[in-house]
């Protein structure tokens, strides 16, 4: 039974019509299990969200005097909406994409329960007109996190690297992206020192493809401040990923990449990689048989047990849900529901620099909320089961 007030009702519709920039709104959640995503559970309580913001999380019925359109979520989890930290997002031409899959694409990744996304380095400006049509209201979407690349292998000089970065930084991206490659060349190390030397000086940090233990090494070295891919080749040491810890270098997931897609790219069982080749044939720097799909997940734990901020990316280009499908796949391995959540939550709101607002359930941080059919903490995949969405204290997805 919907139990959704007619304000309510009226607010997503207006949402949905995409006029004009969404206002912060006042809302009250009741009757939920709220995971707060800092290891906190409330069985059963209420959030009240003031001008956009999470005013109150608290067990049982809502404070006295709790004004605002009201969510009854019995029978629903509650936790902080979803981010990723590694998304392709606009794939092929920029303003084909605009014209023809702009709004179905952005809508499958709210109704997914995204509500923020970094782009993997995506096109440049495209990513930040994306950017620009959510924050204006235009287009209806997560938040975006724009980045641009200055990948080393293109380089011969470090005028080049640094003339890179400087593009990048006057097209407004919030992050550098760098990829080197798995076998460390010399010359691409120096050259990602001038990429991260460059990019400080405009106050960006940079996020490095580094998939080889000796490449993550090269790039810490470099002075690289994340990394967006969890390393496989080979099996990582605790005393390589406590040298990860000890730098301060956040990491991603990304540890779906090597196991099998199915049911993206056909109908037929028949396993695809993430771009629908052949696997594990066509597996990007293949190993051989996929045994990737074993290394990215043991050595995402070694990373998390030497105490590295390990947050959540899929690095995929499909349909969201099924991202976000593969991704849980690949963890589900090597962690507990409890870690997933963790994971997920203020680990990857860490990564991309919004602690302060994202991640958690708590006083003060942006309301981005999502409910889901089922408890997370039992079977982590309830996470698919997605049935409202509140991005900024606004309703943007209901599906009750």
């Amino acid at each position: 039974m919907r139990a959704v007030t007619v304000t309510l009702c009226t607010l997503l519709l207006s949402a949905l019509a995409g006029a004009g920039p969404a206002a912060a709104q006042n809302l009250v959640i009741t009757n939920a299990h709220i995971i707060v995503g800092n290891g906190t559970v409330i069985e059963r309580g209420s959030i009240v969200v003031r001008d956009g913001r999470i005013a109150s999380v608290t067990a049982g019925a809502p404070p006295a005097g709790a004004a605002g359109p009201t969510v009854d979520a019995a029978g629903l989890s509650v936790l902080p909406g979803f981010i990723d930290g590694h998304r392709h997002v606009i794939n092929g031409n920029p303003q084909r994409w605009f014209a023809e899959q702009a709004t179905d694409r952005m809508r499958e990744f709210l109704e997914s329960g995204y509500t923020t996304l970094m782009s993997g380095g995506g096109p440049v400006p495209g990513i930040g007109e994306l950017k620009s049509r959510v924050e204006s209201g235009q287009l209806q979407g997560p938040r975006i996190i724009t980045s641009g690349r200055a990948d080393p292998p293109n380089f011969t000089t470090e005028a080049e690297a640094r003339a890179q970065v400087q593009r990048m930084a006057e097209a407004g991206v919030e992050i550098i992206k760098a990829r080197i490659d798995p076998v460390v060349v010399p010359a691409q190390i120096q050259m990602l020192r001038a990429v991260v030397d460059e990019a400080k000086k405009h106050d960006l940090d940079v996020m490095v493809h580094a998939v080889s233990v000796p490449s993550m090494l090269a790039a810490i070295d470099a002075g690289a401040q994340k990394l967006v891919h969890t390393p496989h080749f080979s099996w990582l040491s605790l005393e390589d990923a406590k040298k990860v810890a000890d730098a301060g270098v956040e990491m991603l997931s990304t540890s779906g990449f090597g196991l099998p897609v199915f049911g993206v790219f056909n109908k037929d069982n028949v396993p695809t990689f993430r771009d629908g080749g052949k696997w594990p044939e066509e597996i990007i720097e293949s190993q051989g048989r996929g045994e990737e799909a074993g290394q990215k997940p043991v050595n995402g734990r070694t990373l998390w047990d030497a105490g590295v901020i390990y947050g959540f990316g899929t690095d995929t280009g499909y349909h969201p849900r099924a991202g976000l499908k593969q991704e849980l796949r690949a963890l589900s391995l090597m962690f507990s529901e409890q870690d997933i959540i963790k994971l997920m939550g203020p680990n990857t709101a860490a990564f991309i620099e919004k602690t302060a607002d994202l991640g958690t359930l708590e006083a003060g941080k942006l309301a981005d909320i999502v409910m889901v059919q089922g408890d997370p903490l039992d079977l982590i995949y309830n996470l698919l089961n997605v049935q409202v969405v509140v991005k900024g204290g606004q309703v943007v997805v209901d599906k009750r």
